[in-house]
């Protein structure tokens, strides 16, 4: 006899502004590709993340700013079509929305109905305030991003903790403020000092998500490869690894081509 099994919930927006409200914290992991998204939508995680951290970590890029439109819908699609569960946002990469509105809106435009993601992301303040407004105008729900914005490495110049300053820190409380007003439905903020993002999580409505922000906000993301163990010689302070798979594919492939070499592979249970 089969087991009626309970139909899985599908993440939205009014979800995560409910799981704020009553305290639930809020669990993000990034994904670029079909296999893994449908491993960690099966495990339950609430929101996925096509980061335009693919350019590091599937395209071997040093920064983010190489990866075009086209390939994050590409990445997109791939994740989108792997999920039940999950919520899917999706980063509008470099260049594709700063100081141009209308560019905004067709980059974003272009996301939802060639992917058929749920959300995109855009880093910056007040001053992309006007390209937040134009998507969301679309119907188009938008995740901020504030504090360490990788897509502004060069002007930045480091990697380092941002708002470490009382200048610095003002004006992030102020342009997550801002990003609430617009219509953002979260926003993720970045290496910013945690006593820093607990104030802001506290002093918003909206979902706060950390990635090196402390526990005081409302749920945390960490890139997929680096919780994994995938990517050994990334090692911030922020990051937990839940696994070694570097260790654990890189065996795997050692007893594989020893057993190829040997002849030993495959058996004659392993062929026709």
């Amino acid at each position: 006899m089969s087991i009626h099994k309970p139909k899985i919930k599908k993440i939205t927006t009014h979800q995560l502004q409910e799981m704020k409200s009553r305290g639930e914290k809020i669990s993000m992991l990034t994904a670029y590709d079909y296999s893994m998204a449908k491993i960690l939508d099966s495990a339950g995680i609430d929101v996925l993340l096509v980061g335009d951290s693919a350019s590091n970590v599937m395209a071997g890029n040093e920064t983010t700013l190489p990866i075009t439109l086209e390939q994050m819908i590409y990445h997109a699609s791939s994740v989108v079509k792997a999920t039940t569960r999950s919520f899917v946002v999706v980063d509008i990469p470099f260049g594709s929305y700063q100081g141009n509105s209308s560019e905004a809106l067709r980059s974003a435009v272009r996301i939802m109905k060639e992917s058929g993601g749920h959300a995109v992301k855009m880093e910056g303040g007040s001053e992309i305030k006007e390209s937040i407004v134009r998507v969301l105008s679309a119907g188009v729900p938008v995740m901020g991003h504030l504090g360490l914005t990788p897509q502004s490495i060069f002007k930045f110049g480091t990697y380092t903790v941002r708002a470490k300053d009382e200048e610095e820190a003002k004006k992030l409380i102020e342009d997550a403020k801002c990003l609430e007003e617009c219509g953002c439905f979260a926003i993720v903020v970045e290496k910013i000092p945690a006593s820093l993002a607990e104030k802001v999580a506290n002093e918003i409505s909206i979902p706060v998500i950390g990635i090196g922000a402390g526990n005081g906000v409302d749920g945390q993301v960490l890139v997929m490869q680096d919780m994994l163990g995938i990517t050994k010689e990334f090692k911030p302070r922020f990051l937990r690894r839940y696994a070694d798979l570097d260790t654990i594919i890189t065996d795997a492939v050692s007893n594989y081509i020893e057993d190829v070499k040997a002849g030993d592979f495959p058996s004659e249970e392993e062929q026709y």
